[in-house]
């Protein structure tokens, strides 16, 4: 018989002692989430797998220990295959029985890996309703929290944990650039552009961490997860739209090339928006010009993108990154009569050209559309300047 009380002990080691984590804090989320603590909102935290939602979690408890007795905070992974038989609110249950906690004393609780239930929206619910309780749960796949979300209207926030932006690179590389070498910036960008930020890969180098992440998103969160049998096709698919970053996607070519029909070409492009392996960027216009209109495709990481593709088409990995920096935004692009503007959002534009200049037509198009704030991204400095780094 399972002993959920020691499977428990297993998870929560400060419950017996103290409790020291060797983890590189991730501040600004972190700070999101402290803001949050005092409300009861669900919060979910999603995105790519292997980006730090677990590593995020136990940074949170950390924080939380100094305020809040050990016992009132459980962190459980429902990938645990001893818990599959139980509910979550059994499982709350019994931990609140262990530590004598009643229902109306609140708790903080931490479900990881939270997609592997397949009614989780529906067991978040019932723990909301019916308890008080602080609940954290992460997930890799949009579509399970999309889910959570639609059924906790009101009471459910998301939150997507990113690969690491160049600040968090050079802390994770243990790098501080001083005022006297600022000259040192642009190689560091680019070894930041060759690696992208899957925080394990940056820390280890090791090439095939980043070749059995693609695996798991693959046969986990794909093929597993929406009952695909053509595994080579998956994987095919995946390298077409790799090479197709900071492009235009054509679902009838991509259907032409893999010889599928549209219908499943377009199924499979949103399976992988899905897993957060990429993004999306539609064009500005009317509803019906961005429903018949090509979308962009953005890698959620450039190191990724670069296990496909090599190091090659600077240009391409470089607004890949621009486009990461303001994704929260949820940019569109503009495409009119012929010229295309690489980003749109709340009246400002900006046009990546890394180490290039604009056409005449299209810095024509440039300076004369209708917008307060116009943004040209040239080299490293640019980018830096609009993320606003500075070197103290």
């Amino acid at each position: 018989m399972i002993n959920i009380s020691e499977e428990l002990f297993k998870y929560n080691p400060w419950w017996e002692g103290e409790y020291s984590l060797s983890l590189i804090p991730r501040e600004k989320y972190i700070r999101y989430l402290e803001s949050d603590l005092k409300n009861r909102d669900i919060i979910l935290i999603t995105g790519l797998r292997k980006v730090g939602k677990t590593s995020i979690m136990k940074l949170m408890i950390s924080r939380l220990l100094k305020d809040v007795k050990p016992e009132h905070i459980l962190y459980v992974s429902l990938d645990s295959i001893p818990l599959e038989p139980f509910s979550t609110m059994e499982i709350l249950r019994e931990y609140r029985k262990i530590f004598k906690i009643p229902l109306e004393q609140k708790v903080y609780v931490f479900f990881d890996e939270a997609g592997c239930r397949t009614n989780i929206h529906q067991e978040l619910k019932n723990l909301y309703d019916s308890e008080n309780v602080k609940i954290f749960a992460s997930s890799s796949s949009a579509t399970i929290l999309n889910d959570t979300r639609a059924m906790l209207t009101g009471r459910a926030r998301l939150i997507e944990i990113m690969p690491l932006d160049f600040r968090e690179y050079l802390q994770f590389k243990s790098i501080t650039i001083k005022r006297s070498q600022t000259y040192l910036l642009e190689s560091y960008f680019e070894e930041y552009m060759k690696n992208g930020g899957i925080p394990e890969y940056v820390l280890t180098g090791d090439i095939n961490y980043l070749d059995n992440l693609i695996e798991s998103v693959i046969y986990k969160d794909i093929v597993s997860a929406f009952g695909i049998r053509d595994v080579g096709m998956v994987k095919d698919f995946c390298r077409l739209i790799m090479e197709r970053v900071g492009k235009l996607v054509s679902i009838n070519k991509i259907a032409r090339i893999l010889d599928i029909s549209p219908d499943t070409a377009r199924r499979y492009l949103e399976y992988f928006r899905k897993t957060y392996l990429i993004h999306l960027v539609e064009r500005k216009g009317k509803l019906n010009e961005r429903i018949k209109s090509p979308r962009k495709i953005y890698a959620a990481d450039v190191g990724i993108r670069n296990l496909f593709n090599g190091f090659r088409d600077k240009g391409a990995i470089f607004e890949n990154l621009v486009y990461l920096s303001i994704k929260e935004k949820q940019p569109f692009y503009i495409y009119q009569d012929g010229i295309e503007i690489d980003f749109y959002w709340d009246d400002t534009i900006l046009e990546v050209k890394y180490g290039r200049n604009m056409e005449d037509k299209q810095k024509d198009f440039f300076e004369k559309y209708p917008a307060k704030r116009k943004l040209l991204i040239l080299t490293v400095n640019d980018y830096l300047d609009m993320i606003g780094f500075v070197v103290r």
